[in-house]
């Protein structure tokens, strides 16, 4: 069982943007409740100490401490290999949404060796679509009819299932391989977009419809670092090619 709640350790709320320093304090009291102790905050500025301690209490003093703080996601995210984005709001750009339980239970065989982010956007507003697409999943609490959960509330949520998961379901547990980091993703998508901008196929009315479902196929096909490093190297070639063919035609 200790081996298990050490994998926690591979956990990291993420909080982007929140408003208030007394939900930086129950996020990090909840946490820690669950055994994760690694709390990253996006942020403008650095909040008073005393509203975040005071609702923190004594035992998870050590998790405010240790708050690591960004100024955007992408840097927040860059080492984690899965990401979950939580949202109450569907749309046609944001990938289907599941309940936090069956989405826990979809990246536990992964969580030995993988590092996991939980991403909980503003209080007011949530994610916005841009941010989403860092995401491999979008998780949803469903609810009776009132969907609307505050902050503290949607990380206990979350936090509990994975704990539970973690510590009574052992059997989730496996040796799959190390997934792509978010910094690997990222760059591949980079290039992916530069070969299909070189051979038109992205054009300015759908280019960000074609690479958001992009996005959604390979976080389906779950990659790995190789992987990702196999489909930039293709692209490489794809625009390398384009360029020499646009120098014999000049």
């Amino acid at each position: 069982m200790t081996e298990n709640k050490s994998m926690l350790d591979n956990v990291a709320i993420v909080l982007v943007h929140p408003k208030y320093p007394e939900n930086i304090g129950a996020t990090a009291r909840i946490a820690y409740n669950m055994g994760i102790s690694n709390l990253i905050v996006i942020r403008d500025s650095i909040p008073e100490h005393a509203p975040m301690a005071k609702m923190a209490t004594h035992n998870a003093k050590h998790v405010l401490d240790n708050i690591r703080y960004f100024d955007n996601l992408p840097e927040a995210i860059a080492d984690c290999s899965i990401i979950i984005g939580t949202t109450a709001r569907s749309g046609r750009q944001r990938s289907t949404e599941k309940s936090p339980r069956d989405i826990i239970k979809r990246v536990m065989p992964d969580l030995a060796h993988n590092k996991l982010a939980i991403i909980f956007g503003r209080e007011d507003s949530g994610l916005t679509n841009d941010e989403l697409k860092y995401c491999n999943y979008n998780s949803c609490i469903p609810t009776a009819d009132f969907s609307s959960l505050n902050l503290a509330q949607a990380v206990a949520v979350h936090c509990y299932e994975l704990y539970y998961s973690v510590i009574h379901e052992p059997k989730r547990i496996t040796n799959e391989p190390r997934l792509a980091s978010s910094f690997e993703l990222e760059g591949m998508y980079e290039h992916v977009e530069d070969a299909l901008v070189a051979i038109n196929f992205l054009q300015d009315k759908n280019h960000e419809y074609w690479m958001t479902s992009i996005r959604k196929f390979f976080s389906r096909v779950r990659l790995t670092s190789k992987d990702s490093q196999i489909i930039r190297g293709i692209c490489r070639q794809f625009i390398g090619y384009q360029k020499a063919e646009r120098k014999k035609d000049t």
